[in-house]
C-alpha cells in the first residue's frame, strides 16, 4: 500500500464515507425487510427490536440509542476515542435515518425474506466495520475480543445472536426465530467476506527445479517478490527450493502462466488467505 493510498485510507472522510453508506444500508432492510416481517436483527438492535415487539415502547431506533450508552463506555476505556466518535457516527445515523427512511421491499416469503435480508445486512453492518468504528453495540464487545483474542468479529455476532433467540423462543413464534437465526447466520458470513473483500489474497507454493528461474521470472514480469523456502524431498532426500508467493486473484493466472512455461511438471498449490497484513499489502489497522 502506498503512502498516498495509506493516508486516504486513514482519513476522516473516508472512514465517516464507509460508515454512512453502511448504516443506510442497514437502516433499509431493517425497516422494508424486517420490521414488516418482525425479524430480530441481531446484536444490540435485536435486543432493542424485541423490547418494542413485546411492550411497543417508544421505537427500535430510539431504544437502540439508549442501550448504547454503556458499550460506548466500553469502546473509550478499551479501544479508542477514535473508535468511540466513528462508532457513535454509525449508532446516530442508524437512530436517526430510521425514523425517515421507509422504502417497502415486498417479499412474502418469510424463508426468502430471511435470507435477502442477512445477505444485505451483513454487507452493510461490514461495510462499518472496514472504517475505524463499528455499528454500535454488540459490534464495540466483537472489536475488544477481536484485538485482544482475535475472536471473529462475524462468530462472535452469531455466538451473541444465538444467546438472544434462545430467549425469543420463550416469546415469539419458532417459526419466525429460526427466520431471524437464518438472517443472522448469513449476515455473520456477509460480514467476515465484505471485510475480507479487499485484504483476501492467494498463496501460492511452487515445487520445481526451475525455481530460480520461476522467481525471476515472476519478479520481472509481475513486479511481486517470491520467498525462497529450502526444503528436503521425503523420498530421495534431495535438497528442493520452494517457492512461496503473495499474490490477487487478478495476477494468480499470469503467474500459473509463468510457473508452467518454465517447469510443465511443477507443483503448483494455491491456498486461499483470509487477510494479509504487512510490506507491500495492508497495513494493520489500530483503532
Amino acid at each position: 500500500m502506498t503512502d498516498k493510498k495509506r493516508k486516504y485510507v486513514y482519513s476522516v472522510f473516508w472512514n465517516c464515507g464507509l460508515i454512512i453508506i453502511g448504516t443506510l444500508i442497514q437502516t433499509v432492510v431493517l425497516k422494508g425487510i424486517a420490521a414488516p416481517h418482525q425479524f430480530i436483527p441481531g446484536g444490540l438492535f435485536g435486543v432493542a427490536s424485541l423490547l418494542y415487539y413485546q411492550s411497543g415502547w417508544l421505537n427500535p431506533g430510539v431504544i437502540f440509542l439508549f442501550l448504547n450508552l454503556p458499550m460506548f463506555i466500553l469502546g473509550y476505556i478499551f479501544v479508542s476515542r477514535r473508535f468511540l466518535w466513528y462508532s457513535a457516527l454509525a449508532m446516530l445515523t442508524v437512530s436517526v435515518s430510521y425514523q425517515f427512511i421507509n422504502i417497502p421491499i415486498q417479499i412474502d416469503n418469510q424463508l426468502y425474506a430471511a435470507i435477502v435480508f442477512g445477505a444485505i445486512f451483513g454487507v452493510g453492518s461490514g461495510t462499518v466495520l472496514r472504517s475505524f468504528g463499528s455499528n454500535g453495540g454488540a459490534d464495540v464487545l466483537a472489536i475488544i475480543l477481536y484485538q485482544k483474542y482475535n475472536l471473529g468479529v462475524g462468530k462472535f455476532s452469531f455466538g451473541f445472536n444465538f444467546i438472544l433467540y434462545l430467549v425469543c423462543l420463550f416469546s415469539m413464534p419458532t417459526d419466525l426465530v429460526i427466520a431471524s437465526m437464518i438472517s443472522v447466520f448469513i449476515a455473520s458470513q456477509m460480514i467476515d467476506y465484505t471485510l475480507s473483500l479487499f485484504s483476501q489474497r492467494k498463496l501460492v507454493f511452487v515445487i520445481s527445479p526451475q525455481s530460480e528461474a520461476i522467481a525471476d521470472q515472476v519478479m520481472s514480469h509481475l513486479n511481486i517478490g517470491t520467498t525462497m523456502v529450502p526444503a528436503v524431498g521425503a523420498y530421495r532426500r534431495e535438497a528442493k527450493t520452494v517457492l512461496m508467493v503473495v499474490i490477487n486473484n487478478i495476477q494468480l493466472k499470469r503467474l500459473e502462466e509463468i510457473v508452467f512455461t518454465e517447469d510443465e511438471h511443477a507443483l503448483f498449490i494455491i491456498e486461499n488467505t483470509f487477510n494479509v497484513l504487512g510490506s507491500t499489502f495492508s497495513k494493520r489497522k489500530l483503532y
